[in-house]
């Protein structure tokens, strides 16, 4: 949906749109991974993919970095690399395009922001509008933009976190899937590293429920609705709160 229609039509019924598309999901996507560092979400998907925990088929594993070390990982894991090099372009709009055309070829239809260091332009938000998923290193609306750990941790709050949200043009201002909420103890890199283990739990669920065509908006707030089979249902975990909780397949 253009920019343009958006600003005219409103904000619920830009979402209602979505809503339509979330209601026929309901089946296997086609996903891209898009990564600018080590890859460990990236890599925490696939194996989701392969445990049989994530109803999706990994097309693609796209970078900005020739060095990262989500190639590596993804490579290993026999899932086709694409590096489209970030430096030496005039503005977002410009390299966004070249993403766009790179991912084309490998028919996708859903895209998992996993470490993607990069601001996305209009370009990129409105070629795959209410198909993107972001997973962010902090309880939003609080601590946007990358360096939110640090910032969290430096602040003094008592509880920080990562949420997964559909991306808008907003940064970091998409509604929230879901939550997982830790305890800030120990050091930024005993932080950190409990913040990633949340991340490599709620993103792959998130990623399911969106796949099960499972996900709705209404105003600002995104609606899970309930399992069409029985499952177990795990709202803390290594001493982190999980909202809504994660999912397990009895």
């Amino acid at each position: 949906m253009s920019r343009a229609i958006t600003q005219v039509l409103g904000f619920n019924f830009q979402f209602s749109i979505l809503n339509l598309l979330f209601y026929f999901c309901g089946s296997m996507i086609k996903l891209a991974i898009l990564a600018s560092a080590n890859g460990t979400n990236a890599q925490a998907i696939i194996e989701a993919v392969r445990a049989g925990r994530l109803d999706a088929e990994v097309k693609v594993v796209l970078t900005n970095k020739t060095d990262a070390g989500v190639i590596e990982r993804a490579r290993k894991l026999g899932v086709p690399v694409e590096i489209v090099p970030s430096k030496g372009h005039r503005n977002r709009a410009e390299y966004d395009a070249l993403v766009v055309e790179a991912l084309k070829k490998y028919d996708v239809d859903t895209i998992a922001l996993a470490g993607w260091m990069r601001i996305l332009s209009e370009v990129f938000v409105n070629a795959y509008y209410g198909r993107i998923l972001n997973l962010h290193p902090a309880l939003l609306p609080s601590f946007k933009g990358a360096t939110a750990i640090v910032d969290a941790y430096e602040h003094g709050v008592r509880v920080t976190g990562c949420s997964v949200h559909l991306v808008t043009i907003e940064l970091d201002a998409g509604p929230v899937i879901i939550q997982a909420a830790v305890p800030v103890n120990g050091t930024v890199d005993e932080l950190e590293a409990q913040i990633h283990r949340m991340e490599h739990r709620i993103f792959p669920q998130a990623l399911q429920w969106y796949a099960e065509g499972r996900i709705s908006i209404e105003g600002h707030k995104i609606n899970v609705a309930p399992a069409k089979t029985d499952v177990k249902k795990i709202d803390y975990i290594e001493g982190c709160i999980v909202s809504p909780p994660l999912e397990e397949k009895i």
